[in-house]
C-alpha cells in the first residue's frame, strides 16, 4: 500500500481553501479531523492520484465510507454521488436563504447531501456562530 505523501496532503488542504468539499466546513472551526479521502475508494479500484482525492472532515468521510452511489430521495433512483473533481458544486447544491442548510437541486445533490447528512444538527449549528461573525459561507461555495 501507498501512503499519501505530506506534499499531496497539503496540495488538497489547499485546493480545497481548508474547506470539507462536501459539507463546506472549515477546517479552522471544526471540532473533529479532516481526511484526505479517495473520491472513488481504493476498494472500488480508486487511485491515490490527486484528482481521485478530496479534502473531507470525519463525518463526511465517515458518512461516505467506501460509497459512490446513493438514493435520490425524490425520484428513488440510485444516482453518482457528488464528485469534487468532476462536479461544480453549484450544479448540484444551493444554499437555503439563510445559508445555514444546503439544498440538492439534482439527483446527485439530493443523493449526497442524504447519504453524507450535510445538514447534520451540529454543522448547522456551526453554520449559524459562523454566519454571526461573517465567516459562513465560505466564499468559494458561493458561486
Amino acid at each position: 500500500m501507498v501512503k499519501i505523501t505530506n506534499s499531496t496532503k497539503r496540495f488538497v488542504k489547499e485546493r480545497a481553501n481548508q474547506c470539507c468539499e462536501y459539507c463546506a466546513c472549515p477546517f479552522d472551526f471544526a471540532n473533529q479531523f479532516f481526511s484526505v479521502e479517495h473520491i472513488i475508494p481504493k476498494s472500488k479500484k480508486g487511485t491515490d492520484h490527486r484528482e481521485n482525492l478530496a479534502y473531507a472532515c470525519q463525518c463526511c468521510n465517515g458518512h461516505k465510507y467506501n460509497k459512490i452511489v446513493g438514493l435520490d430521495p425524490v425520484n428513488q433512483k440510485i444516482v453518482a454521488l457528488y464528485n469534487p473533481r468532476k462536479d461544480k458544486w453549484r450544479e448540484h447544491f444551493n444554499w437555503t436563504d439563510d445559508f445555514l442548510k444546503i439544498e440538492g437541486t439534482s439527483s446527485t445533490g439530493r443523493a449526497t447531501i442524504d447519504l453524507l447528512n450535510l445538514n447534520r444538527d451540529n454543522l448547522v449549528n456551526l453554520r449559524i456562530v459562523l454566519f454571526a461573525f461573517g465567516e459562513h459561507p465560505p466564499k468559494h461555495f458561493l458561486f
